[in-house]
């Protein structure tokens, strides 16, 4: 399946690619605050169309995860993820059209991150 995606302001688009039809809903402080619902991919699966430009980051903690965002209207696409570090996790909900429920969502217990990271995929 291939899809694509962006920011609110249209400046940062991307596609993906995925046989994948799991994500995951976490709830560690910034997912939560965030509302992201996670599909991580090989960063070979993602391709940034346009924006690299209008990109910004944040770091925290371990400083692992790369937290990208448009630095125009602060919508959280996708990032590099604490788990999948050689990976893209993509946020279903920037993705196109309605495809939350082509997924099976699954809950991750990323307040308790260290005891439960094995679980993700």
């Amino acid at each position: 399946m291939r899809y694509e995606g962006g920011c609110h302001c249209g400046r940062v688009r991307f596609c993906v690619r995925t046989d994948e039809t799991i994500a995951y809903e976490c709830n560690c402080s910034i997912c939560v605050k965030k509302g992201l619902v996670h599909l991580i991919v090989p960063k070979d699966h993602f391709e940034l169309l346009a924006g690299e430009d209008d990109l910004s980051a944040y770091t925290f903690g371990t400083h692992t995860a790369r937290h990208t965002f448009c630095k125009h209207c602060g919508v959280q696409s996708f990032y590099t993820p604490r788990s999948h570090p050689n990976g893209v996790d993509v946020n279903l909900r920037c993705l196109d059209g309605s495809v939350l429920e082509e997924f099976r969502i699954i809950p991750f217990d990323g307040r308790n991150w260290d005891e439960n990271v094995d679980q993700i995929r």
